[in-house]
């Protein structure tokens, strides 16, 4: 059974757009809005103070989005582990997932990297479906079937 991807707002653009406008866009802003004494301007061949750095914030649904990537990478072990012959149906649901959430390179990595976790978690320890790992799948796939719908909900569509 195939599982619709999720679909989430880019929330960090959205801070990121916010959150510049809250910073000053050089001289021209601030003389509009400060009267500024011209000999107490900066000469150009003076140093000019750094820039502030503007970072992206994680969305604020990151740690679940974390959580949900390793219980994918857990659900594509455990499945096939246990019979239930979906191929890369899990390994799949994660690339549309990182499609859709267009995340930054870092960020990215973040999401892989958890996937893989949740993968050699369950691979160090089960080498054949025993009741636990059916369990444990069972689990996740009750698990990540609700985050996946709690995650547009909660955070956007």
């Amino acid at each position: 059974m195939k599982h619709p991807g999720i679909k989430l707002k880019h929330t960090a653009t959205a801070l990121l757009m916010a959150l510049s406008l809250l910073v000053p866009a050089g001289d021209g802003l601030a003389q509009a809005v400060i009267k500024v004494d011209p000999s107490t301007k900066e000469k150009p061949d003076e140093a000019s103070p750094p820039k502030p750095e503007i970072r992206s914030l994680p969305p604020a649904y990151d740690d679940v989005m974390m959580r949900l990537a390793e219980m994918l990478g857990a659900l594509h072990y455990l499945r096939e582990l246990c019979g239930a012959k979906e191929g890369s149906l899990w390994r799949d649901q994660m690339q549309e997932l990182i499609e859709k959430e267009e995340p930054d390179e870092t960020r990215k990595a973040k999401l892989v990297s958890r996937f893989n976790r949740g993968f050699r978690s369950y691979q160090e320890i089960h080498r054949e479906c025993t009741d636990t790992a059916a369990e444990a799948a069972n689990r996740y796939l009750r698990q990540a079937t609700r985050l996946a719908a709690e995650i547009p909900g909660r955070y956007g569509q």
